[in-house]
């Protein structure tokens, strides 16, 4: 999931439950007007680094402990990363988000939708 810098989604991708977050970030951050880009070290890869890198903005991902090249952090930009967090916890306020109760990803698509646009509308 993309979130704006006040916690508002922008944008998100369904994905299986076993697969990965990190493969996902390459076309969530396409063609994304964005200063700076916070992410976990589990986004942490040299591609993702230079995707950012590309399109202007600076990232703010910690170095996973077992990268050889180390980057800096800036950890006054990455305490900004909570509201990340915080927008998942105001999706899950809404039960259907939480539960899961769609049986098909479309419609679960469009029940996130939805309260994205609740959250956007607050």
């Amino acid at each position: 999931m993309a979130v704006r810098g006040l916690g508002c989604p922008v944008r998100f991708v369904l994905t299986a439950g076993q697969k990965g977050d990190a493969p996902q970030a390459e076309l969530l951050l396409k063609d994304l007007p964005a200063d700076v880009i916070l992410a976990d070290a589990a986004y942490d890869s040299d591609r993702l680094r230079k995707l950012v890198s590309d399109q202007g903005a600076k990232a703010v991902i910690p170095n996973n402990p077992s990268r050889a090249r180390k980057y800096d952090l800036d950890k006054a930009l990455y305490k900004e990363r909570h509201l990340i967090e915080c927008c998942f916890a105001k999706l899950k306020q809404f039960r259907r988000v939480a539960t899961r109760y769609e049986k098909t990803a479309r419609n679960y698509a469009a029940v996130v939708t939805l309260a994205a646009i609740v959250l956007w509308i607050r």
